[in-house]
């Protein structure tokens, strides 16, 4: 019977995964440019191959994320342009985090004329805590407030300098939050969208520097 999986052995795997994908050809993948298609053929193709060594409960549209019950999203970019799109739920994700983990696959694509193959070089496969998944600039911005005895009205400021998407309840509740539990440094870039825009560079520059962003 096939093990149950968990975080650890998915870290494992990942890092299995990235080496062996990125030693063989890809003929489907010739052409493609679209990287929504690049990320959900690696996507489905890890997938497959956990499949065949454990069990899980695999995620669906309604979950939100791929590893529900391991509270891991997988996410799949160009070294080109390392970013990506996830569900907006509310601005509390930019300062607290996404509420799950993230395990990044950064690509280099490269295709082959005389075969007709596309090679998908896995450079960077990562791991982000979700203690990690907040955004940078808010959060730095943040400590330095709380640092130099900001207080609720200082919060309120800096929530409207940035633009975060919320209403004035909800800034006040944020804002007390805020003050009463100051939030970790997170390391990813988020743009305010209709879906949050996540951003990976940083968390490549700072892969093994910073405990909770691994590099497997």
């Amino acid at each position: 019977m096939p093990s149950a999986l968990t975080v650890s052995r998915l870290k494992a795997e990942a890092q299995k995964f990235a080496a062996r994908k990125s030693a063989f050809p890809e003929p489907s993948l010739y052409g493609v440019t679209d990287g929504k298609a690049v990320g959900t053929y690696l996507e489905h193709k890890f997938q497959a191959y956990l499949h065949t060594k454990y069990r899980y409960a695999a995620g669906s549209s309604a979950k939100g994320i791929d590893f529900p019950k391991l509270e891991v999203d997988i996410k799949v970019t160009s070294i080109r342009q390392p970013q990506s799109s996830c569900p907006f739920k509310s601005a509390r994700q930019k300062i607290y985090g996404l509420g799950y983990n993230l395990l990044v696959f950064v690509y280099e694509k490269t295709d082959d004329e005389a075969s007709k193959t596309a090679r998908l070089n896995i450079l960077h496969t990562i791991f982000v805590d979700r203690t990690r998944t907040a955004d940078f600039q808010t959060t730095s911005g943040l400590a330095r407030v709380i640092d130099n005895n900001g207080n609720l009205d200082d919060v309120l400021a800096f929530f409207a300098e940035r633009m975060l998407p919320l209403d004035d309840i909800q800034a006040q509740t944020l804002a007390e939050e805020v003050l009463a539990n100051p939030p970790d440094i997170g390391y990813l870039t988020i743009s305010n969208a209709l879906q949050w825009r996540l951003q990976y560079s940083r968390v490549i520059q700072q892969a093994g520097a910073i405990p909770g962003i691994e590099a497997l």
